[in-house]
């Protein structure tokens, strides 16, 4: 068959990786708005399309994925160490977003920016209490319809694990064969939403060349000490969260072991989790090292590490605080208490299955702003820089597997520390218990 030169030009153009062709349509974006000036917003239609194909698609890629990573639970995996390992992904995603969001205040990434479409009328927060008990939905179908994030989340997690209980304790055929009928569907549904979003970023190059040209054209130079700043309140909260919670408190301090034989041992996932930008297809990797150079037993790390892959995303939580505090100092607004705490909650919550997403952090970006009434223009503002900052979130929720992975081996007795990396590093040593 042969082909033309379009198809040939296309076929050279998708040859090239995602990532590369977003980066460059942020980087001529940018120069155009910056060259061409005022003119170049009548192409702001193709931005906010962009934005509205994210927006589109928050509810069923929320559905679909959570019931995905819950299928992984089972009763008989969430005794001790399955209660050990959940509860230190929760921990750590809301030490994480808590770290995010007090940098971001401190920083104030933002601040002096503004976006002509980024209009925000400033209501009345909700009291603690009615933020509570907005997560329990009255109506879970209305709920859906009408964005309500938390209330869709809580339901979404209390029907999943409902199914996998069910799955495991009817000895009913038929029901058993309802219950991976509607994980099937969530399966089929998540593979759909992957086509979905693969389709939105390919129109998200045209997007964010368009985004860019106008936010270029408004703002000139000035933008990039913005992106700076939001760049830099990343790294800083991604260090301090490394260095304290994972190096600091949970290896040297909780199993007693050299921070710098962790490092050495997980160096291989980092490279690639920093390469890959993906905590999945990173899983391999990771199971690797912490078989052949941390000595996890292979019943601990089995678990944790793609329940980890599936649940935990620190680097994005922490991310999503940042970039809520962003949106606010662009719209000069400053978000309550309550509404921080609420941020908190949606960022550990809906990062649950979403980890194997592409573009998982846009879409989740999308999540929050809508819950606390932030412009979601901000997204596509920030899209272009984002599958940079998406490799330094991505080793970020590697390192975290690895570490509650050593930590739940530690505390069961299935970590050898006299084997490999650890041995060679100083030994502090450990008590009987």
């Amino acid at each position: 068959m042969v082909t033309t030169p379009i198809q040939n030009g296309w076929s050279r153009y998708r040859s090239v990786p995602i990532v590369y062709r977003i980066g460059v349509a942020f980087v001529l974006g940018s120069i155009v708005g910056l060259t061409v000036g005022e003119p170049v917003t009548v192409l702001e239609p193709l931005g906010d399309l962009f934005v509205r194909l994210l927006s589109m698609i928050v509810v069923p890629i929320i559905i679909f994925t959570l019931l995905m990573g819950i299928r992984q639970l089972s009763p008989t995996s969430l005794g001790k160490i399955g209660g050990q390992v959940v509860a230190l992904y929760a921990i750590t995603s809301v030490i994480a977003v808590t770290i995010g969001l007090t940098v971001a205040n401190i920083l104030e990434p933002g601040t002096g920016m503004t976006l002509t479409d980024a209009e925000f009328d400033a209501e009345d927060a909700p009291r603690f209490m009615e933020v509570l008990l907005g997560i329990v939905p009255e109506n879970p179908v209305d709920a859906m319809a009408s964005g309500d994030i938390l209330a869709m989340i809580f339901f979404v997690i209390v029907f999943g694990l409902a199914l996998v209980v069910l799955r495991e304790r009817t000895d009913d055929r038929d029901v058993q064969d309802g219950v991976e009928t509607f994980f099937k569907l969530a399966d089929a549904g998540s593979e759909a939403l992957f086509k979905v979003v693969w389709g939105i970023m390919e129109y998200g190059v045209i997007g964010i060349f368009a985004l860019m040209a106008v936010a270029f054209a408004e703002a000139g130079v000035d933008v990039f000490g913005t992106f700076a700043m939001l760049a830099l309140t990343l790294v800083l909260g991604v260090t301090i969260h490394v260095t304290v919670v994972y190096l600091g408190v949970m290896i040297l301090i909780l199993t007693q072991q050299s921070p710098i034989a962790f490092l050495v041992g997980i160096k291989d996932a980092l490279v690639t989790a920093l390469g890959i930008s993906s905590s999945s297809a990173t899983l391999p990797v990771s199971m690797s090292n912490a078989d052949e150079n941390l000595h996890v037993n292979e019943a601990i790390y089995s678990f944790s590490l793609p329940l980890g892959a599936t649940i935990n995303m620190d680097g994005t939580g922490m991310y999503l605080g940042i970039v809520a505090i962003f949106a606010a100092n662009i719209v000069d607004v400053s978000l309550t208490l309550t509404e921080q705490i609420s941020i908190v909650a949606i960022a550990v919550l809906a990062g649950i299955g979403t980890a194997g997403v592409p573009s998982a952090g846009l879409v989740l970006m999308t999540l929050v702003l809508t819950q606390v009434g932030l412009p979601v223009a901000v997204v596509g503002f920030i899209a272009g820089i984002d599958p940079l900052l998406d490799r330094l979130r991505t080793m970020t929720n590697v390192a975290g597997d690895l570490a509650v992975a050593t930590l739940v081996g530690h505390w069961n007795g299935g970590v050898d520390f006299s084997s490999g990396s650890w041995s060679d590093e100083p030994q502090v040593a450990l008590s009987d218990d």
